[in-house]
């Protein structure tokens, strides 16, 4: 199996953090700017931030039609925090699912909180929560694999993963390592079809 080839939108945020969890886990990884940065990814990470400022950064770089085709080609993505709003369907429209911004408070009512996430094992995952968003409605084909205080806030629709926390944060690599896993899934899947 060939080395995983997962791109970092490197816009704003905490972008670096993400590379060094995915570069720990045996993963080739490159920071995504132009179009052309996007070219042969096997996935895709969108990181925490502002997720206007992010939004507005892949408008003026001309970023919105390659991601949209990495996507429609069946490659995966990771959206974190300002992420899964970038994702969701009132921006992206990569996942069946609205989130809301600032759901549980701003910068000075952040949070960490041990979450059982399905598909990492049974060992809770910690999860850091800064001027989190929240999912406010998904649709029947959307996944939750975690929610907290009655939201989900780790959500999955066929290779889009999203979470309103930051993985990166912590020294726990589940998140991405079940992120790899959805990515050589989706490799293995579109060699398939091409034979």
């Amino acid at each position: 199996m060939p080395e995983l080839r997962l791109g970092v939108l490197a816009i704003q945020g905490g972008f670096e953090a993400h590379e060094r969890a995915l570069r720990d886990l045996g993963a080739a990884v490159s920071e995504v700017r132009t179009p052309r940065d996007m070219t042969d990814l096997d996935g895709l990470v969108i990181p925490g931030g502002e997720s206007t400022t992010i939004s507005m950064g892949i408008e003026m770089a001309g970023l919105e039609p390659a991601i949209r085709a990495h996507y429609e080609s069946g490659r995966t993505v990771l959206g974190t925090c300002a992420g899964m709003i970038v994702c969701d369907d009132a921006h992206l429209g990569l996942i069946d699912a609205t989130a809301a911004r600032n759901a549980f408070g701003r910068q000075l009512q952040s949070f960490e909180v041990d979450l059982e996430l399905e598909g990492i094992g049974d060992e809770p995952l910690r999860a850091v929560f800064i001027r989190a968003p929240r999912v406010e409605r998904h649709g029947p084909a959307v996944e939750v694999l975690a929610s907290y205080d009655g939201h989900p806030v780790a959500i999955r629709e066929g290779n889009v993963l999203t979470c309103a926390f930051h993985p990166e944060l912590t020294d726990d690599t589940r998140l991405h390592a079940l992120f790899m896993a959805m990515t050589t899934s989706s490799q293995l899947e579109r060699e398939g079809a091409e034979t």
